[in-house]
């Protein structure tokens, strides 16, 4: 037995290193296959880390939100009318949120409303913006530098929208950097241009809270002033409701007991409405998993044309080797060695790229969106990959060996 096993050994290692010269001679083809390999070695990591990055950062800002219960009318989309923005699909919001705070174990019942604006710093320049609309004195609101809003929302006066105005704005670090904002500094914000213009609000403070929420510059008003700049005041509308309950209050009961008294909303866990957003992308989903299969095919594809082409080239000698004893199954083991080779080194070569590539793309994502680790560089999915490459190569070497009788023949 231990006899047959270093024939074996031998014999392999005979296969290997002729497999090895060969794909050395052919220098060009043998890098082309492993570029093509390690191409789809990396569209597998990078889109799988990509996956994990957003379920990562998505649970990381829910967390960051500090919220247990998530109020809608319907699932959360854009909308053309009125500028854009989110669709408000919550309307009496005020008085919404007033019933749902009711409950013993409610502690805040907070609308949003998220709509685009203009802004400017005059009254003849503008740019769109989204802007956010909170309720109160804005205690959601974390502020960074400045006073923050000065009072409750003095505006709405129990739905009359006759109460003043505050003219009070919070900017994050982005458009303040944009405008080369400060505290004290004035912006004009308004629906339309004619509203952005009629309409001057006061720097109050500058916050991250939501645009690392939403992963874009944001500014935020007042909910009723935002309404009255966007013109919505009528149906008191918000894009959503954020619930933070009691300590040691049980979220899926809460949420049962809301649901009941408001059939008519959709009402989330954190976790559910995470589920939820990604849900929504399900054709970004399948797009990225579309490109790692059509990766796959074409590292295949090179891989099988490079030894195809090889075994076509060399079908003299391999031919002249069958005349003198030599079976096909060493010259097809030649082969699929090859095959092997160039499954590992594009493996190896996708791997190593993979942890660089991820931070560049990290730094253009950040610079981008303002979202900060959206690829994960994962060495478990890296290690995964191998699987992909080396069953390329296999499937491969075994298509070329399938046509070497014929060509040999």
């Amino acid at each position: 037995m231990r006899n047959v096993v270093v024939r074996l050994g031998r014999r392999w290692r005979a296969l290997g290193g002729l497999a090895w010269t060969q794909l050395a001679h052919e220098r060009t083809r043998t890098v082309v296959a492993v570029f093509g390999i390690a191409l789809a070695v990396l569209a597998m990591t990078l889109l799988a880390g990509g996956g994990m990055g957003v379920m990562e950062v998505g649970e990381q800002q829910f967390d960051a939100a500090d919220r247990d219960l998530w109020v809608t009318g319907g699932p959360l989309g854009l909308t053309p009318t009125r500028g854009g923005g989110f669709t408000n699909s919550i309307h009496d919001s005020h008085a919404v949120a007033a019933d749902m705070q009711r409950h013993d174990d409610v502690r805040s019942a907070v609308p949003l409303s998220f709509q685009t604006v203009y802004v400017g710093e005059n009254e003849s320049s503008f740019d769109t913006i989204v802007a956010t609309g909170v309720p109160g004195s804005g205690s959601s609101v974390s502020i960074t530098a400045g006073r923050g809003f000065s009072g409750g929302d003095r505006h709405y006066a129990e739905g009359t929208y006759d109460g003043p105005m505050s003219h009070e704005i919070v900017v994050d670090e982005r458009t303040a950097r944009a405008y080369d904002l400060e505290v004290n500094d004035t912006l004009h914000v308004g629906g339309t241009l004619s509203a952005a213009r009629e309409h001057e609000f006061t720097v109050v403070g500058v916050s991250p809270t939501f645009s690392q929420f939403l992963g874009t510059p944001t500014v935020t008003l007042p909910l009723s002033e935002l309404q009255t700049v966007t013109g919505t005041t009528g149906t008191d509308p918000a894009t959503m409701i954020t619930i933070t309950l009691e300590d040691g209050a049980d979220p899926r009961a809460v949420k049962s007991d809301l649901e009941t008294a408001h059939p008519s909303y959709e009402i989330r866990t954190n976790k559910e409405q995470l589920e939820a957003v990604v849900g929504q992308q399900a054709t970004v989903l399948v797009g990225a998993g579309m490109l790692v299969v059509l990766a796959f095919v074409t590292g295949s594809v090179l891989t099988v044309s490079l030894l195809a082409l090889f075994v076509y080239q060399h079908r003299d000698e391999f031919a002249t080797l069958a005349a003198l004893g030599v079976s096909r199954r060493t010259v097809a083991g030649i082969v699929v060695a090859q095959g092997l080779f160039l499954g590992l080194a594009g493996w190896l070569l996708g791997a190593l790229l993979t942890f660089p590539l991820a931070h560049v793309l990290n730094a253009i994502v950040s610079a981008v969106v303002g979202y900060d680790g959206l690829v994960v560089a994962s060495p478990r999915v890296a290690a995964a990959s191998a699987v992909i490459a080396v069953g390329m190569g296999t499937v491969a070497s075994l298509l070329a060996s399938w046509r070497l009788p014929r060509t040999i023949t």
